[in-house]
């Protein structure tokens, strides 16, 4: 891959910033020059003051110190030029109060560049957290062709509690998607709980209802031992729906827990699949217990079967309607999982104006025909025998 795109990238925006400190330079020049010209009582000298206020909306520091540097020294030459200078007291208030105001702008951009500086520092941390906490699926696991992407509803964050794994078993693959009530750290900590359990047990000889039991005991211990009181503990669930896909035969086995729905989308047509027996959600203090069942889902060669979170559903326009997922997968029925996706996110975040309500997780897992081994003659050749 090329680094010359991101070297550009970089160049544009210091050469912009160069280009628009043209823009306080002439300003100071031209109310110096108007000053000086227009009749003794009309004083512009104050006016220089803009000059220092619009770098700092686009420069550091030291940029907007210079600027405001010059701007005193041409409010000075402005006395010095009618010899007011030391023998008016107006005109030295006003040369020390430019450069007070000048001082204060600096410092404001010092500030500023400090918390921008913090903001990187967690931007990277939150970066690291989620390429540990929510790997990258594979393209392809098995005969899955696979694609995904999580969109943060907070603006500075990188990570929330939508959640979404997979891993391969004997002859098959799972995977998990999973949505945890709430935001911020404490959602975090039970999305981390929850993916470390599910590639714990994940590939153990458990059926889908005993693995999503597992889960709901792994989150109900985590939800004893941090959740402050015991009061708040129907108020942490995580809903999440498991799939378990086999490597032949379209009979793909599904366990919802409050989880939304998937779409199957088959020969051009885009389908919802509910569960008929739909479980609580994991967490629910063992509500769940004993009550996981099993739903089979025909998922042939070809079809794609989109899982999602309620984020995505629930991203609201500004008339407050909701986002027709169902209405606008139809649009493209036959799109490959990375192409889907695209188009999903980018009409999402025309949908919404780039502004979520909750975090949103996609996956479009595509099945494709299981590749058959490739069966060498042997290791020397039928026609001369030679070896290879």
């Amino acid at each position: 891959m090329s680094l010359r795109p991101r070297f550009g990238d970089l160049r544009q925006p210091w050469q912009a910033s160069h280009a628009l400190v043209l823009i306080p330079l002439v300003l100071i020049a031209v109310i110096t020059l108007v000053d000086i010209v227009v009749p003794a009582d009309v004083h512009l000298g104050p006016l220089l003051v803009v000059a220092p206020a619009l770098t700092a909306s686009f420069a550091g520091p030291w940029l907007t110190g210079f600027v405001g540097f010059l701007a005193v020294l041409a409010q000075a030459y402005i006395g010095l030029h009618f010899g007011v200078l030391f023998t008016e007291r107006n005109v030295m208030v006003q040369v020390l109060a430019l450069a007070a105001l000048s001082a204060m702008i600096v410092f404001f951009c010092v500030v500023r560049e400090r918390h921008r500086q913090e903001l990187a520092k967690v931007r990277s941390v939150a970066e690291a957290a989620q390429k540990a906490l929510l790997r990258p699926l594979p393209h392809h696991i098995g005969p899955l062709h696979i694609a995904s992407f999580y969109l943060a509803a907070e603006q500075e964050a990188e990570i929330g509690g939508d959640l979404y794994t997979a891993t391969r078993t004997a002859g098959g693959t799972r995977l998990i998607i999973g949505d945890v009530r709430g935001k911020g750290l404490a959602a975090i900590g039970e999305s981390a709980l929850l993916l470390g359990a599910f590639r714990e047990t994940a590939h153990q000889n458990l059926t889908l209802p005993a693995l999503a039991a597992a889960l709901d005991r792994s989150v109900c211990r985590y939800l004893t031992d941090f959740v402050e009181s015991d009061r708040d503990i129907p108020e942490h669930f995580i809903t999440a729906l498991l799939l378990e896909i086999p490597d032949e035969g379209p009979a793909t086995r599904m366990t919802d827990c409050g989880h939304p729905p998937p779409l199957l989308l088959s020969q051009g047509h885009v389908t919802l699949v509910p569960s008929p027996h739909p479980a609580p959600p994991l967490g629910m203090g063992g509500m769940g217990a004993g009550s996981y069942p099993v739903d089979e889902i025909t998922f042939e060669f070809g079809d794609t079967l989109l899982l999602y979170t309620d984020g995505v559903t629930e991203a609201r326009d500004r008339d407050g309607t909701f986002y027709p997922l169902a209405q606008r997968v139809a649009r493209w029925p036959r799109s490959d999982p990375e192409a889907l996706l695209h188009h999903i996110r980018r009409d999402l975040l025309a949908h919404c104006s780039g502004h979520l309500g909750d975090d949103a997780a996609l996956i479009a897992i595509q099945r494709t025909p299981v590749p058959q081994p490739r069966h060498r003659l042997g290791f020397f050749s039928q026609t001369d025998g030679s070896r290879w």
